[in-house]
């Protein structure tokens, strides 16, 4: 019989193991997160739309502005920007209305979701509130001209740029806050996701922009809707619950849809 020891083997975990799991970031480094990526959404996008979406003419008679693609396409670049930077982070919501549908999905927590609203909220003012900052600095008239303009808040009637009234607007908010939120569902799966995740959904985005800006300037975002109200004047106020209520409104639906429909036993 030997009588050597018996060597040293590594202890196998069990479900009685009560070793925690690796610490994610703070909470308070999440929110942050989260103020950074819509400040950066809503700077951006509504920069754009702002200081270069119509820009007047050159020499030649040909727009220097870059119109409703360039303003799309900001809303979207500013998305893929930010998922990738701060999505590791916090999940990279940015947008009171998809944190909701994440948690009416089972993907995020309820009582998380007040602290991630705030902290869009004020990334959100954040940025508008730097843009009048700029404007000061501005060609005379210029801050003037884009308080009385509406300031790139969503509206409708005849704050509406294509003059669509307020069902126009509650249905497109219902249903491409709907779209937006199933697809984010959809490639940030855990199983059926993408490592292209924030780039689907930046293109999303911009796709969203390029359909429903001549409907109400488009929000799906009632971060986005708020920041901009806040320097609009008193009709952007005035209008401002419909594009809270309803892009909340379909974000929810999308997000139990989703849960029902594709995290389901059946769905694997």
């Amino acid at each position: 019989m030997s009588t050597d020891p018996i060597p040293d083997t590594p202890a196998t975990p069990t479900a009685l193991d009560h070793t925690p799991p690796p610490a994610g970031p703070a909470t308070s480094i999440k929110l942050l997160a989260e103020a950074a990526g819509t400040f950066l959404l809503v700077f951006g996008g509504i920069g754009a739309a702002l200081f270069a979406s119509d820009f007047g003419v050159g020499s030649n008679g040909s727009s220097l502005g870059i119109g409703f693609v360039g303003v799309a396409l900001a809303f979207g670049l500013t998305v893929v920007a930010g998922a990738y930077a701060w999505g590791p982070i916090s999940g990279g919501h940015f947008n009171p209305a998809v944190t909701l549908g994440l948690a009416a999905a089972g993907r995020f927590p309820w009582k998380d979701t007040i602290g991630y609203i705030v902290a869009q909220v004020v990334g959100g003012a954040i940025a508008t509130s730097l843009i009048v900052l700029i404007g000061l600095f501005g060609p005379n008239g210029w801050l003037t001209a884009a308080q009385s303009g509406g300031f790139a808040s969503n509206g409708f009637g005849d704050h509406s740029p294509g003059n669509f009234g307020i069902g126009g607007a509650i249905t497109a908010e219902i249903l491409f806050t709907g779209i937006f939120v199933l697809v984010i569902l959809g490639v940030t799966h855990a199983t059926r996701g993408t490592t292209l995740a924030g780039l689907v959904i930046g293109l999303t985005l911009t796709l969203i922009h390029l359909v429903s800006i001549p409907i109400d300037n488009t929000s799906v975002n009632p971060a986005r809707s708020i920041a901009t109200a806040l320097y609009g004047g008193g009709d952007a106020l005035a209008q401002l619950w419909v594009f809270i209520v309803f892009p909340i409104v379909g974000a929810l639906l999308a997000g139990f849809a989703h849960r029902a429909l594709f995290d389901g036993k059946s769905a694997g």
